[in-house]
């Protein structure tokens, strides 16, 4: 691999249930073994979602079982923004939220503009479509980023 890695990486958006746990799963598939990875939101809201769920189970990562977390329970569980190498925020909103939380500290913070597959649609179709199109999004980006996916 030609890429440097960081020793930990943290994706995140605005509620752990979609765009930074489909970030987290694949990046565990690809870099598990390399780096240190995590999602969180600005709230800890929903539920995971379940396109989410089903789109990542389409390409062997299950996300059934992920408990959405916020910026506030890391801080509350000892796990502060500030311990990780790399913050990847994927969505305006968190990417305002994490410069302004790491302004006083030395944390790498880059912005991945990922498409809120969430738009309104009228058919299950077209939505199970919209949650392919950011899997595969985020997924362009992580192996542009990180480089080739580490065989696990």
């Amino acid at each position: 691999m030609s890429k440097v890695m960081p020793g930990s990486v943290l994706f995140c958006c605005d509620h752990n249930a979609i765009r930074s746990p489909i970030a987290e799963g694949l990046a565990k598939l690809y870099y598990g073994k390399k780096i240190f990875i995590q999602s969180a939101g600005i709230l800890n809201d929903l539920e995971i979602d379940g396109f989410a769920i089903s789109v990542c189970e389409e390409i062997g990562i299950k996300l059934a079982k992920h408990q959405p977390r916020s910026f506030l329970d890391m801080d509350q569980w000892g796990d502060r923004i500030d311990s990780f190498d790399l913050v990847v925020a994927l969505s305006e909103t968190s990417k305002r939220k994490v410069i302004e939380a790491t302004k006083s500290y030395a944390v790498k913070v880059i912005y991945w503009p990922i498409f809120d597959p969430t738009v309104a649609v009228n058919r299950r179709e077209e939505k199970i479509e919209n949650y392919r199109k950011t899997r595969d999004q985020i997924s362009a980006k992580l192996i542009d980023f990180f480089g080739t996916p580490i065989s696990n």
